[in-house]
């Protein structure tokens, strides 16, 4: 049983978050999705509500889902059409948080890099909010292709969620990662997005 407060909680932490990614324009045109767990026995969560203008606050913003990423309370709102990519994140019972985002940025570098399957940096600093440490640490992001049919991309995504925490790109869509925490997510996501505009304005400069 889920008490009111944890789950309000939750939901103050999900709102919160959206708040500050929405300020950086990450979810233009109610693009992108993020969720959070509530409880891990059983498993459910809250996961953002399809179309939403992401800019405002409101009591429909969040809908609860099941570890299948059916709806777990009576709504009229529907789930995001990518809530199955945060149900292959909720697989691992230490992950607390996943976040998917959509921008130029993370756009461009997928699509520079998505023939090879993967991205990797190397000598910047914020590599450090990947757990890398080593002063020659080198950093590898896979890249999925984006299938248009939903089940088949959470399924090529599930192959990638190896960790507890991780963070992969789908070519020319946007960015999904989850951690133990909402900082170890958004951490993550924040890193990678400089990561990505840092790379795009080295090649823009021939170097």
């Amino acid at each position: 049983m889920i008490t009111l407060p944890t789950y309000t909680e939750r939901w103050e932490e999900l709102a919160e978050l959206k708040d500050q990614f929405a300020v950086r324009d990450w979810f233009m045109g109610t693009s992108g999705n993020i969720s959070i767990r509530v409880s891990s026995s059983p498993t459910l969560f809250l996961v953002s509500a399809s179309g939403k203008d992401k800019t405002k606050r409101t009591h429909q913003d969040f809908v609860l889902v099941d570890e299948n990423g059916a709806l777990a309370q009576e709504t009229v709102e529907r789930p995001s059409a990518e809530t199955l990519l945060h149900v292959e994140v909720y697989k691992r019972q230490e992950v607390k948080c996943s976040l998917h985002v959509h921008t130029v940025a993370n756009n461009v570098i997928s699509e520079i890099y998505g023939d090879q399957g993967y991205v990797t940096f190397k000598g910047q600093e914020l590599i450090k909010a990947f757990g890398l440490w080593e002063e020659d640490a080198e950093l590898t992001i896979p890249i999925i292709k984006n299938y248009a049919d939903i089940p088949t991309l959470a399924k090529e995504f599930g192959k990638h969620v190896k960790e507890d925490a991780g963070t992969v790109l789908i070519r020319n869509h946007g960015v999904t990662a989850w951690g133990r925490s909402v900082l170890e997510a958004k951490k993550q996501i924040e890193a990678l997005e400089f990561l990505c505009q840092y790379k795009l304005e080295f090649r823009k400069l021939g170097l």
